[in-house]
Formats: structure tokens, C-alpha cells, sequence
């Protein structure tokens, strides 16, 4: 078996984030608008059209926060390492001013609402840097700082880079911020929740209908609404539109403890591999978070050994001593470099969809709030046409699908399924995914995707089913931890535990 990575398999923000709990809606309801999902873009848009007046019902599949947004890094910042540069080859520069526009409004917004709501998520202003190490990585810099400069954007360069490291220079930016990203959305929630607006918990949505009214349906009630959006990173009940304009981005972080304060300033590097800096006092304790080792989750990866990496640069190259936590996320990357807010489709009559975060949600899902905050209230945005979930673009790149292994015998778990361990089998004729605990407990799951069809994968360092195709992520009990899948993995065949197959288990 792998050896297994450093730290508890849980991000520092679920770790310290406490917990506050909302009931299962579990009768029907009538509400201005509902939001399925309960991370930064839905609890955002949730605010901000309660505050306009509207009553709001917030669903969501878990609990608030514990989806991408409580595996975020904490960063609130319009510098998204060189996106300037990216965005204005691609777009023109207007584009990547506009883009940089509602990012900065972002920052402000989430300051804003900090300070209104009393939020207690240690938001405080730093710096952010894109920093480069080689000469290479240097024009780069250069080049973004000038950019973002001459778009209106808090840019400047400079060699005078707050790092424990050498490095030849860097974009900054200023007035940028930090937060505890899980305690800022339970902010939120409290926020939404009450005179007449709803907070619901383990209310995962599966199905929804256009009209009027349009109905949002879950297990145990619905929600009626003039308008639903639909903000859970890529989302579900769109036939897999999003699916091929956004691709499936994991990444990981480790939080090791430092022996010195927090820095004022926030770091990511030009250079590969890619590493995302950041420093925070919890609870009267000093961490180091670092960042990188993405990859399309199509791709199978070795995890922990991405976990290894990063804990090794945090301890080598940041002072970093014990490694306390590790986690990974998944986010939707845009096919064109730019999020997708707006009608879910062209025919789409009051059904809206926020995706395509590109790894910067807590300022992009702040600012699509902002957008369907002024759209349903017949206000023009100037953003809205930049962030067009309808705007012609390019397709994201196809995943892919494993086959089940071909087992002799059929219905018998394989003898190289150790403890600790998964596999895709054949039982009788049906892809399983069969599990094996530490302590030989076997589970058993279809191994077929409920959200298109594609054959799951296990990942043994996160101990999950993960989707090659999509991204969505299911426990070993077939439950879904990550959408786009809205259902669990249905029960398995049993397969026939022999002493032969499980000698030694």
C-alpha cells in the first residue's frame, strides 16, 4: 500500500470552523428564490437577494461550507497569478478589466458584509503576490504588473517580496484580504436565515423544473420559487452542459504549524510547480498553508505522494514544523478563462447557474452574487456580459472512463484487494465498486457514475470513488461527497467472500 501522508485528512477551516446546524426541509414550501447549494456563491446571492427584498430558501446537500468553499485557501484577492495577461490575449483587455473590476468590488463586498453581519472569520487586509523565481517566470511578472496597472487594478512590481526564500520579483497587490473561509459562509447562513428566508441542511436537491412557479425537488419536500439558482461549483439537472464547458481541477493543501506570526501577504508562484502561499493565527495557533500539486481529475495520481511534496516544501522552504492537516478540492475550470453566470440555458426562463469559479471563488462566486443580485432585480450590471453563462466558447477537454476489471470467477472479490483498499470489479455482469476497511469489512457500490454514466476510480489516499469524467465524489459507502452527482451509488451486488480470494484478511 501506499505510504500513507502526514497530517489529518481534513482542511484547517472544517477543523476549527465549529458548527452551526439547520434542519432537513421536509414539507413543501413557497419562496421568492431558491439556491441549491450552500457554499460562497449561493449563501452570497442568498444575502444579497434577501436584503433586496426577497424571501430566500438556501439547499443544501451537507452542511453550509463543507464543499469546496471549506477547502478553499482563504485568499480574497482580484490577483489571480498572471490571469490578466491570460484573460487580455484571449479577450482583449477590456474583458480582463472587467474581470478585474468585479473581483476588486468582490473584496469589498465581503469586507462590507464582515463588518454589517459581525462576522467573526479573522478577515483581515494583506498583500497578495504572484512571485517568480526564474528569469523566465521575471518578464512574466513584469508584464502582468503592467497590464493590471494600466487596467486600474492595485498592481505594482516589485523585488521586495516578504518570503523566507529568494525570489527575483513580483506582481502585488494591495487592499487584498484573508479569511476563514467556513466561519465567514456560517456568517452568512445567519444572516439568511430567518424573518421569512430558510437555511436548509442535508437537503440535497434532485430535480428541478422550469416555469411558473419553478419547483426545486429533494427526497423529503419541495421548494416553489419565481426563480432558482443553481450555485454547487458545476452543477447537476443541466444534461451535462456545464460539463463539457467547465473541466474537473483538483488540487491539495497542507497546514503545518509555524513557529512565527503571520505575515501580512499572500503568495502563488509563476514557476512549476505551482505553489499557493498563505500564513494564519486559529485560535491562538500559527500555520502555513501550502498550496499546488493540481491536476485535471481526470488524470490518476498518486495523492499522497502530491501531500509529500507540499508538506516537504512547507517544512524546507517556510519554516513549517508539524503538518496538522491536508485536504484537496475540486473546482470548475471555465473552458475560456471566465466564470459562467446567468441562465442556466438560452431557453431557460427562471432557472440561473453560477460555475466555472476558476480556483478564485470567494471573489468570483462573491461578484456572480453581485450579477443575479442586479439581474433579478432589473438592474443593469456591468459585468453581467463578461460573465454570459450563455456566451459562445470553447468545449472543456472530454475526460475519461475506466473499465471494470475483468475478474475470473465473477462474483469473487479478488485477492489483490488488501485491507484498506478499492477496486472496480465484474460482478456478475455489473461494474462494483467493492471496498475492503482496515479491519476487512467489504462494501459494495455500483461503480457507475450517477451523473453520466462514467465508470468511478478509488482513491486511496482520500479513501473515495472518484468520477474520471466530471469530478463527482462518492464515500465508500456510495454516498456523494462532490457533485455534479445529485444521487449516491446504488447497492452492489455482494460479491462472494471466499477464504481463497481473502486469504489473510
Amino acid at each position: 500500500m501506499t505510504e500513507q501522508a502526514a497530517g489529518r485528512l481534513l482542511s484547517l477551516w472544517s477543523a476549527t470552523g465549529g458548527t452551526a446546524t439547520y434542519a432537513p426541509l421536509d414539507a413543501s414550501l413557497d419562496v421568492d428564490a431558491a439556491v441549491v447549494g450552500g457554499g460562497i456563491a449561493g449563501l452570497t446571492t442568498a444575502l444579497a437577494l434577501k436584503r433586496a427584498g426577497q424571501s430566500v430558501a438556501v439547499l443544501e446537500a451537507a452542511r453550509v461550507g463543507t464543499g469546496v468553499t471549506g477547502n478553499t485557501t482563504g485568499k480574497v484577492t482580484s490577483l489571480h497569478r498572471l490571469a490578466y495577461s491570460d484573460l487580455a490575449a484571449s479577450h482583449g483587455d477590456s474583458t480582463a478589466g472587467i474581470y478585474g473590476q468585479a473581483n476588486e468590488a468582490a473584496i469589498e463586498h465581503v469586507a462590507a458584509v464582515v463588518a454589517a453581519e459581525g462576522i467573526d472569520c479573522g478577515f483581515r487586509r494583506v498583500a497578495n503576490y504572484t512571485y517568480a523565481e526564474s528569469v523566465q517566470a521575471l518578464a512574466l511578472v513584469r508584464e502582468e504588473a503592467a497590464l493590471a496597472a494600466r487596467l486600474g487594478l492595485p498592481a505594482s512590481f516589485t523585488t521586495e517580496v516578504p518570503l523566507p526564500f529568494a525570489v527575483r520579483g513580483a506582481v502585488r497587490f494591495d487592499g487584498q484580504a484573508q479569511i476563514h473561509a467556513l466561519r465567514y459562509v456560517q456568517g452568512l447562513a445567519r444572516a439568511v436565515d430567518g424573518n421569512g428566508s430558510f437555511v436548509f441542511e442535508q437537503s440535497p436537491a434532485t430535480s428541478f423544473r422550469d416555469g411558473a412557479p419553478a419547483v426545486v425537488v429533494t427526497e423529503r419536500g419541495s421548494v416553489r420559487a419565481k426563480e432558482i439558482i443553481v450555485a454547487t461549483n458545476l452543477p447537476f439537472g443541466d444534461g451535462g452542459l456545464y460539463a463539457g464547458r467547465c473541466y474537473a481541477h483538483r488540487s491539495y493543501v497542507v497546514a503545518g504549524k509555524s513557529p512565527v506570526a503571520p505575515l501580512d501577504a499572500t503568495f502563488v508562484s509563476v514557476d512549476e510547480p505551482m505553489r499557493s502561499i498563505l500564513t494564519v493565527d486559529v485560535e491562538g495557533t500559527s500555520y502555513v498553508l501550502a498550496g499546488g500539486e493540481g491536476h485535471p481529475a481526470t488524470e490518476s495520481v498518486d495523492s499522497a505522494e502530491r501531500y509529500r511534496r507540499l508538506a516537504a516544501f512547507a517544512r524546507d522552504r517556510l519554516g513549517a514544523g508539524e503538518i496538522a492537516f491536508r485536504w484537496s478540492t475540486q473546482d470548475a475550470m471555465p473552458a475560456d478563462g471566465l466564470p459562467y453566470v446567468g441562465r442556466m440555458a438560452p431557453e431557460s426562463r427562471h432557472v440561473h447557474v453560477i460555475t466555472g469559479l476558476r480556483k478564485w471563488g470567494l471573489t468570483n462566486g462573491t461578484a456572480a452574487a453581485l450579477i443575479l443580485r442586479d439581474t433579478l432585480g432589473g438592474t443593469a450590471n456591468p459585468w453581467a456580459a463578461v460573465f454570459d453563462s450563455n456566451r459562445s466558447g470553447g468545449a472543456a477537454q472530454a475526460g475519461r472512463s475506466s473499465p471494470a476489471e475483468e475478474v475470473s470467477g465473477a462474483d469473487a472479490v479478488p485477492a489483490s484487494v488488501a485491507p484498506g483498499e478499492g477496486k472496480v470489479v465484474d460482478v456478475h455482469g455489473a461494474k462494483t465498486a467493492v471496498y475492503v476497511s482496515p479491519t476487512g469489512g467489504i462494501q459494495a457500490v455500483s461503480a457507475v457514475c450517477t451523473h453520466l454514466g462514467c465508470t468511478v476510480e478509488f482513491n486511496r489516499t482520500d479513501v473515495t470513488w472518484d468520477c474520471p469524467c466530471h469530478g463527482s465524489r462518492f464515500s465508500t459507502d456510495g454516498t456523494v461527497t462532490q457533485g455534479p452527482a445529485t444521487r449516491n451509488l446504488a447497492a452492489g451486488p455482494a460479491p462472494d467472500v471466499t477464504s481463497s480470494s481473502h486469504r489473510g484478511l
